[in-house]
C-alpha cells in the first residue's frame, strides 16, 4: 500500500495505516470516523476521499461513494497541486468498480497518462482497466508503449496475449499474427526469452498462423529448454508434428509420452490416430466443445492399404501389450482399453472380426466390471457391434456369473455392471406393441428366453432392489458423507419403473419409483442421482413445490449453477410458484453477473503473474458464459417475472417498464445476440433419459415402439437447440414492450377522455404495436391475418383449441395485445363479442388497469366543453364486461379447487397408496415396493448398523404420500412479504378437521378487528370445509410480524412469517443487508397438538413437551425423525444478512445465536431500536427498570417468575381487544383478558361494519 519514503497517497503512511486496518477488519464505523479526522487534516487530498469512498461503499452507501469518488476526481482534474499517483487512482478505481463506474476509473488513468506520460506505474493501472473492460485494442497499444519505455519481456508478452485476444474474440486476423511473431522475433534476437509460458505464446502464434515447422524448430531449438518438465515438451512437439503431417515422427514421440504416462489415454487415441495417418481429430479439433466433447470422432483410414493397417495395428496391439506388463497398478486402464479401440478401429475400416471385439470386451469386464466406470468405458465399443452381437455379449456375461469376484463389494460392482450394459444394449426399451397388450422381450439375468408380458422387465427392477437390500451392511460402518456400496441400484429401478409406466401408464408404476427415491434419500440424504430423478418426477406430476425443495438441496452453487440449473429453471418457468422462481432466477443471475465481474479479476491477476495461457482461457470461459443460451433466457424470464408479480398495480408496472428501457431498447435484445453462437453449458448427462434436453420429455409422448432407443437419440435431439432457443428469445423479448406498448392503447381507447382532459396520443404506437404483432405471429407460424382468424375462431368457440398446438400461453399473448391493439386503432372491426378477452390474465387485467385509469378525470384543467359522460360509453361497457369476464375466470378455478378440496386429505393419500400399495397383487406396481417394505419390516440394529436401522424404522411412506397431497414439503407455512401501507385480502380455506382462526400477530388492526383472529373474541372459528376472507391495511409497520393460527393449539403447525417492507422509495434506516431471511424458530409434534392438549386439561398436570425444536422446520440431526435436514443459508464472506427471527414456539423461550459471530439487534416487532450488539439473544426481553424516554414498542414481552413488566398504549383504535400469555399452555389456564375500546367521534374513530362473510358461532 505504501508508496515511497513512508507516504500513501501523499499522506504519511502512520495516518492511513490505521484506516486500513480498521476496513480489513470490517469495523466500517470507526473508519469513517479516523476517515473524517484525516480529511479535517487533507481536506485537499483526492487519496484522502477516496479511502472515505471506499469505506462508504463498504457500508452499503453507493449515492454517496460515488459522489465522494467524482469529488476526488475533479481534485485530480482541476487542481495540478494535488499529487496523483498510483495508490489514489487504484483505491477510486476499486470504487469506480464496484459501483459499476469503470469507464470513470478508466478516464482517471487516461488523464494521468497524458499528464505524467512514462509514467509506468499508471500505465500498468490503464493496461489493467483496459482488461476488465475487454478492450484488447488499447491493451496491445498501452503494453506496447510499456515495453517500448522499459524493453521488459512481460510487457511484449502482454501486447502478444492482446493480439491473440483480437483473433479470438474479436475481428483481428492474419496481419495481426504477423505482427505479434515480429515483435516477438525482434525481441528473441536482442534479448532470448526466459520464461516457460513465454514460449508457450510464442509457438501458440505460430500454431495459430499452420507455421508448424516454425514452431517445431523453436521447440527444439536453445528455447526448448525453457520447458523443463519432458512430458510437457513431448506433448507439445507431437501435437505440431501431427498438425503438420508426418505422423510417423509423431507417433513415436506419442508411445514415449505413453511410456511415462501409460494412462494417458487420450495420448494413446493420438498415438494410434498417427500410425493410420488419420488426421481426423486434427482437422476438427477447433471445433471440439471443450464442455461436452463428443465421445466418439469420426476416423478415417481408408487411403492405407489392408497390408499396412493391419500392421501397424500389430504393432500398436504390442505395444499395448508391453504396457500393460509394466503397469504395476490394477487401477489403470489405459492399456487394457487400447485393446478394445484398436478393435474398434478394425469395425469402422470394415476389418473387424465381432467375436475378436466380444472376446476384448470379455476380458476387459473380469479385470474392471466391479467399477463404476466401466459401462461408461466400453459405451463407444458396444455401439460398433450389430445388436444379435450384443445380445450374445450380454449372454456370455450372464453364464460366466459363476466365475465373478468373491469379494461381496466387487461382485456388487459386477452385478450392477451387468444391470448397466443390459440398459446400454436397449433391451429394456425394444418392447414390441401387439395391439392392446404389451409384449416385451428381454434378456433374463438367470434364464435366456423371451416372455409376452412385461413381467420381466418389472422382475429387473425387483431384482435390483433385492440386491441393494442384501447389500446395505456393506455400507454400516460408513459415514453418511460416503457413498454407500449399491446406491445406483435404486436410481436403475427408478429408471425401469419410468419405462414400466410409459408403456402401461399406470401411475402407480411413477409413484412407487417416487418411494423408493424418497427412501433412499432418508437412508443416505446426500445421493444428488436421487434427487435429480425427484426434481425431474415431481414435475412431471406437477408437484412443482416439491420438485423445488429437493433442487434446493442440491445446494448448487457458483458454476454449478450454471451446468446445473436446467434441471429446475424450465419447470419453474411453467410454474405458479413466482415467488421460489423469483429467488432461483436472482441467484443465478447474481452469480453469473459476478463471476463476469469476477473473470475480470482473473484475467488481470493472470497477466501479473505472467500465466498468459490462463489470460486466453480465462477471456474465452467468460465468452462462453456470456453467450450462455440459459444465461440469455434468464435475463428475458426475470423482468417478464416482475411485470407478472406486479400486475396488479399498473403503477408500479410502468416504473418497472421504465427501468427495464422498454420504452425504446427492449425489443433489439434478440437482434443484439442476433450474430453471436450461442453456447449450451448444461450438463445433460446428469439428466433422466426420459427428459434428455429441457424442451422433451417422452412421457409426455406416446410410446415410439420396438425400434426406439432413448440413448440412441441424444444427439439427434441436441442438434436443433440452438435454433430453438433463438425464437424462444426473440419471442420473449418482445413481450415487455408489447405490455408497454398494450397499456398506451388501451389508455388511448376512451379518446373523449383523453380530449377533454388535454392529453397527447401518439399515433406510432399503434404502428409499432401492431409491427411487433406481426413480428409475434411470424414467431408462431402464421401471417399476421391468419394468426388473427386463429385466434378469434378459438376464442368464439368455432375452432377447437387444439389450433394452437402446445403454444397457449403464447397464443394468448398475442390475443391479449392484439386486443389492447383493437382498442385504440379499431383497426379490425371485432365486437366484444368475438372474444378478445383471453388470458393471461395478469397483462389483461393491466390492460382493464389502464382503461380505468384514463376513464377517470386526470385533475388537469377541462376544456371550455367540459368531460364527457362515457358511464355508457361502447369502451366502457366494454371495460364492464372484461372485469365482470375476468372474474368469471376466477369464479370458475374456485369452483374447480372447491372440487379438488372436497376429498379429504386421508381419502387423497389412500387413493395414492392403492395405486401401488395392493399386499394381494403379484403383478403390476408395487411389487419393488414391497421388497423395500420387507426390508423395514425385518430390519436389525446389528446387521445393519444403528444408524440405517434407526433411518428405516423412522420412514414412513404414508408420509411420502400425504407430502404429494398436500404439495407442501416444507414447514413452516408460506412467508408473506407485504409492504407498508399495502392492503391485504386473504382468503382462509379450513380443509382440516379442526375449527380454526387466524391472527396476524402484531398487526394494527386499525377499526377492523373483524381480522384480528382470536377465536370467539373478535371472531367465531372457521368450520371445516368453510372459509373467511381477511382484509386488513398495514398502516405505518415495518419490520417482522408473523402469522399463527389462533384456535386451541393449531398454532402448532399452523403459522409462518409476516414480512413488511419499507414503502416504495424508503429504506432501512441501517445499511442494507446482501441477503435477508426468516428464522422461523418452533417444534415439532409426533402426537396431535390438540390431543396432547384434551390429555393436560384432563390430568391437570403439565402439558407434554413437543418431540423436537426446529428451524424454518427443519429438526437437524440431533432427533429421531424422518426427515433430518438441517436449515442452510448459504453466504459469501463478508456479506451482510439480515436475519427475521420469530419464536414460534408453543410454550417455550428460546435463545439463538450463531457461532463465532456478533448480532446486531436492528429491530423488533414491526419496529426499529436503537442498534446494539449481541451473541446471544432470547426471543422476548426482560425490562430492568423503567424507561420513560424512549421506550421500546413490543407486541409481546417476557415476564420473568416473579417478575414484573410496564406497558402503555393510547386507546386510539375501537374493537375487542384479546390480552394474553402467548406461552399456550398458560392461555389454557385461563391468562386472558379483554380490552374493550368504544367508538369515538365520527367515522374514522368507528370499527368498521363486520363483512359478509364473517363465520357465524
Amino acid at each position: 500500500m505504501a508508496s515511497k519514503f513512508g507516504m500513501a497517497g501523499g499522506i504519511p503512511e502512520r495516518r492511513v495505516r490505521p484506516i486500513w486496518d480498521a476496513i480489513d477488519s470490517r469495523q466500517f464505523k470507526n473508519a469513517l470516523k479516523l476517515s473524517a479526522s484525516l480529511l479535517s487534516k487533507y481536506p485537499n487530498s483526492p487519496y484522502a476521499l477516496a479511502l472515505k469512498a471506499l469505506i462508504l461503499e463498504r457500508m452499503g452507501k453507493s449515492d454517496e461513494a460515488l459522489s465522494v469518488c467524482l469529488s476526488a476526481k475533479e481534485l485530480l482534474y482541476t487542481n495540478d497541486s494535488v499529487l496523483m499517483d498510483e495508490l489514489t487512482l487504484s483505491t477510486l478505481q476499486i470504487v469506480f468498480q464496484r459501483l459499476d463506474h469503470l469507464d470513470l476509473a478508466t478516464s482517471c488513468y487516461e488523464y494521468a497518462c497524458g499528464k505524467f506520460l512514462n509514467n509506468l506505474e499508471i500505465m500498468m493501472g490503464l493496461f489493467n482497466c483496459y482488461v476488465r473492460e475487454y478492450s484488447f485494442v488499447k491493451q496491445q497499444q498501452t503494453a506496447i508503449k510499456m515495453y517500448k519505455i522499459v524493453g521488459e519481456e512481460r510487457f511484449l508478452l502482454w501486447a502478444v496475449c492482446s493480439i491473440q485476444l483480437q483473433v479470438l474474440c474479436g475481428n483481428g486476423g492474419e496481419k495481426l499474427l504477423l505482427l505479434a511473431e515480429g515483435l516477438l522475433k525482434k525481441h528473441i534476437a536482442s534479448h532470448s526469452l526466459h520464461e516457460p509460458e513465454a514460449l508457450i505464446v510464442y509457438i501458440s502464434v505460430l500454431e495459430q498462423q499452420a507455421k508448424y515447422g516454425d514452431a517445431l524448430e523453436v521447440l527444439s531449438g536453445k528455447l526448448g529448454s525453457l520447458l523443463v518438465i519432458e512430458v510437457d515438451r513431448l506433448r507439445i512437439q507431437g501435437r505440431l508434428l501431427a498438425r503438420a503431417g508426418d505422423y510417423a515422427t509423431a507417433a513415436n514421440i506419442y508411445q514415449k509420452v505413453l511410456e511415462s504416462c501409460p494412462d494417458d489415454w487420450e495420448c494413446f487415441q493420438h498415438y494410434l490416430d498417427c500410425l493410420l495417418e488419420d488426421g481426423s481429430y486434427w482437422c476438427n479439433e477447433p471445433l471440439n466443445d471443450s464442455v461436452h466433447p463428443p465421445k466418439d470422432v469420426e476416423r478415417n483410414s481408408s487411403h492405407l492399404t489392408d497390408e499396412v493397417f493391419i500392421s501397424r495395428l500389430s504393432n500398436a496391439s504390442a505395444f499395448a501389450q508391453k504396457l500393460q506388463a509394466e503397469a504395476g497398478n490394477d487401477f489403470i486402464r489405459c492399456p487394457y482399453l487400447a485393446n478394445l479401440e484398436i478393435e474398434r478401429r478394425k469395425q469402422l475400416q470394415g476389418k473387424g472380426d465381432d467375436d475378436k471385439l466380444i472376446e476384448v470386451l470379455m476380458q476387459y469386464f473380469f479385470r474392471f466390471g466391479h467399477l463404476a466406470c466401466f459401462a461408461s468405458d466400453i459405451e463407444g465399443f458396444l455401439r460398433v457391434l450389430p445388436f444379435g452381437k450384443k445380445e450374445e455379449f450380454l449372454e456370455k456375461l450372464i453364464k460366466s456369473c459363476d466365475s465373478l469376484s468373491a469379494v461381496p463389494t466387487k461382485l456388487l460392482g459386477q452385478s450392477i455392471s451387468l444391470f448397466k450394459i443390459e440398459e446400454l444394449i436397449g433391451n429394456m426399451f425394444k418392447i414390441p406393441v401387439v395391439g392392446a397388450a404389451l409384449v416385451l422381450f428381454i434378456l433374463c439375468v438367470s434364464v435366456h428366453s423371451f416372455y409376452d408380458n412385461f413381467q420381466e422387465l418389472e422382475n429387473s427392477a425387483i431384482r435390483m432392489a433385492q440386491m441393494y437390500c442384501k447389500n446395505l451392511p456393506l455400507s454400516k460402518d460408513l459415514d453418511q458423507q460416503e457413498s454407500m456400496h449399491g446406491e445406483e441400484l435404486l436410481s436403475m429401478a427408478c429408471n425401469v419403473l419410468v419405462q414400466l409406466f410409459w408403456r402401461t401408464r399406470q401411475l402407480g408404476y411413477l409413484l412407487e419409483a417416487i418411494m423408493i427415491l424418497e427412501l433412499g434419500l432418508t437412508i443416505r440424504r446426500h445421493v444428488w442421482q436421487y434427487k435429480i430423478l425427484l426434481v425431474h418426477l415431481y414435475s412431471y406430476l406437477g408437484a412443482y413445490s416439491l420438485s423445488y425443495e429437493w433442487y434446493k438441496s442440491l445446494e448448487v452453487k457458483n458454476i454449478l449453477l450454471e451446468s446445473v440449473s436446467h434441471h429446475i429453471l424450465p419447470q419453474m418457468l411453467v410454474s405458479p410458484l413466482w415467488v421460489d422462481l423469483n429467488d432461483v432466477l436472482k441467484d443465478y443471475l447474481k452469480f453469473m453477473d459476478d463471476h463476469l465481474k469476477e473473470s475480470a479479476d482473473l484475467t488481470s491477476l493472470a497477466y501479473r503473474h505472467r500465466n498468459y495461457s490462463k489470460v486466453i482461457e480465462f477471456v474465452q470461459f467468460k465468452e462462453r458464459l456470456q453467450h450462455s443460451n440459459q444465461y440469455l433466457m434468464a435475463r428475458l424470464e426475470a423482468p417478464i417475472l416482475q411485470l407478472k408479480l406486479n400486475a396488479n398495480n399498473i403503477e408500479e408496472e410502468e416504473c418497472i417498464l421504465e427501468s427495464l428501457k422498454s420504452r425504446v431498447h427492449f425489443p433489439e435484445f434478440s437482434s443484439e445476440i442476433g450474430g453471436k453462437s450461442l453456447t449450451f453449458n448444461e450438463d445433460m448427462q446428469s439428466r433422466p433419459w426420459w427428459t434428455p434436453i429441457p424442451d422433451k420429455n417422452y412421457l409426455l409422448e406416446p410410446f415410439e415402439g420396438v425400434s426406439f432407443c432413448p440413448r440412441e437419440n441424444l444427439q439427434q435431439q441436441r442438434k436443433g437447440r440452438e435454433a430453438n432457443v433463438r425464437t424462444a428469445i426473440e419471442k420473449r423479448s418482445l413481450v415487455p414492450r408489447m405490455i408497454y406498448l398494450s397499456i398506451q392503447c388501451a389508455s388511448a381507447s376512451l379518446k373523449e377522455n383523453i380530449e377533454a382532459n388535454g392529453s397527447m396520443y401518439d399515433p406510432k404506437i399503434s404502428s409499432e404495436l401492431r409491427f411487433l404483432l406481426e413480428r409475434y405471429a411470424k414467431i408462431l407460424g402464421f401471417p399476421f391475418n391468419d394468426a388473427i382468424q386463429v385466434v378469434v375462431g378459438v376464442l368464439s368457440g368455432q375452432k377447437s383449441s387444439e389450433a394452437f398446438n402446445s403454444d397457449t400461453v403464447d397464443w394468448l399473448n398475442f390475443a391479449v395485445f392484439l386486443n389492447a391493439w383493437n382498442l385504440g386503432s379499431h383497426e379490425l372491426g371485432l365486437s366484444d363479442e368475438d372474444g378478445c378477452r383471453p388470458e393471461p390474465l395478469a397483462w389483461h387485467g393491466l390492460i382493464i388497469q389502464s382503461c380505468v385509469r384514463s376513464a377517470l378525470p386526470s385533475g388537469k384543467r377541462k376544456k371550455k366543453s367540459g368531460s364527457v359522460d362515457q358511464s355508457n360509453s361502447p369502451v366502457s361497457n366494454a371495460i364492464r364486461d372484461s372485469i365482470q369476464s375476468l372474474c368469471s375466470i376466477v369464479e370458475e378455478v374456485t369452483k374447480w379447487l372447491r372440487v379438488q378440496i372436497k376429498k379429504s386429505e386421508d381419502e387423497n393419500v389412500e387413493i395414492i397408496l392403492s395405486s401401488f400399495h395392493r399386499k394381494e397383487q403379484t403383478v403390476g406396481p408395487g411389487q419393488v415396493f414391497q421388497v423395500l417394505q420387507a426390508l423395514i419390516s425385518s430390519t436389525s440394529d446389528t446387521e445393519l448398523g444403528d444408524r440405517i436401522s434407526q433411518t428405516l424404522k423412522s420412514w414412513s411412506h404414508v408420509d411420502v404420500a400425504r407430502k404429494l397431497v398436500t404439495g407442501q414439503r416444507k414447514f413452516p407455512g408460506p412467508t408473506l412479504e407485504v409492504r407498508d401501507g399495502d392492503t391485504l385480502v386473504i382468503k382462509v380455506v379450513n380443509s382440516a378437521r379442526y375449527n380454526v382462526t387466524l391472527h396476524w400477530h402484531g398487526i394494527r388492526q386499525m377499526r377492523t378487528p373483524w381480522a384480528d383472529g382470536p377465536e370467539y373474541v373478535t371472531q367465531c372459528p372457521i368450520r371445516p370445509g368453510a372459509t373467511y376472507t381477511y382484509r386488513f391495511t398495514i398502516e405505518n409497520q415495518e419490520g417482522t410480524l408473523w402469522w399463527h393460527a389462533h384456535s386451541k393449539w393449531l398454532r402448532a403447525t399452523v403459522y409462518g412469517a409476516l414480512v413488511i417492507y419499507p414503502k416504495l422509495g424508503s429504506s432501512y434506516p441501517f445499511p442494507q443487508p446482501n441477503h435477508e431471511a426468516p428464522i422461523l424458530l418452533g417444534e415439532w409434534w409426533d402426537r396431535d397438538p390438540i390431543a396432547v392438549l384434551r390429555q393436560a386439561t384432563f390430568t391437570g398436570a403439565a402439558p407434554n413437551i413437543s418431540d423436537a425444536y426446529t428451524i424454518n422446520g427443519q429438526p437437524g440431526d440431533l432427533y429421531r425423525c424422518s426427515s433430518k435436514e438441517t436449515a442452510r443459508l448459504p453466504l459469501d464472506s463478508g456479506e451482510r444478512i439480515l436475519l427475521r427471527i420469530i419464536n414460534s414456539a408453543l410454550n417455550q423461550q428460546l435463545f439463538f445465536s450463531v457461532a463465532n459471530h456478533k448480532l446486531t439487534v436492528v429491530g423488533a416487532d414491526a419496529a426499529y431500536t436503537k442498534p446494539f450488539t449481541t451473541t446471544v439473544m432470547m426471543l422476548g426481553p426482560d425490562t430492568a427498570k423503567f424507561n420513560l424516554i424512549d421506550p421500546p414498542v413490543r407486541n409481546t414481552i417476557g415476564v420473568p417468575t416473579g417478575g414484573w413488566a410496564v406497558i402503555r398504549f393510547v386507546a386510539d383504535n375501537p374493537g375487542t381487544w384479546l390480552m394474553h400469555c402467548h406461552i399456550d399452555a398458560h392461555l389454557t389456564w385461563g391468562l386472558a383478558m379483554v380490552f374493550l375500546v368504544e367508538n369515538g367521534a365520527g367515522e374514522l374513530q368507528s370499527i368498521e361494519p363486520p363483512p359478509a362473510d364473517l363465520p357465524p358461532c
